[in-house]
């Protein structure tokens, strides 16, 4: 299952005022569920196909969650979001880990 990785969890409030966090493919898919401002809208139906394309595996997940991501903002369902002081400290420790080259 895709997790979100370098992206943080989105926090999406629908219409209804139920809020979610979407941290996987899966919560995308769910978050599609939810009631938008429009799931007729060009942007919401293109988050749509690329998240079940994603799934499918012909379509990169990062691709599906930034589509979902713009659907989200373009419809006024997304929070903002930032790291933590905690977090970019974290992120900073571990970095030269991941920038290292594997055999």
């Amino acid at each position: 299952m895709f997790e979100m990785g370098e992206h943080l969890p989105l926090k999406i409030t629908f219409l209804d005022g139920h809020s979610m966090l979407v941290s996987s493919l899966c919560d995308a898919e769910k978050a599609l569920a939810g009631e938008w401002r429009s799931k007729e809208a060009d942007v919401y139906k293109n988050a749509e196909r690329l998240i079940a394309a994603a799934k499918e595996g012909v379509c990169k997940p990062e691709v599906a969650f930034d589509a979902l991501k713009k659907a989200a903002r373009q419809q006024r369902l997304l929070h903002p979001t930032k790291r933590s002081s905690a977090l970019r400290m974290l992120d900073n420790l571990a970095a030269p880990l991941f920038k290292q080259d594997l055999p």
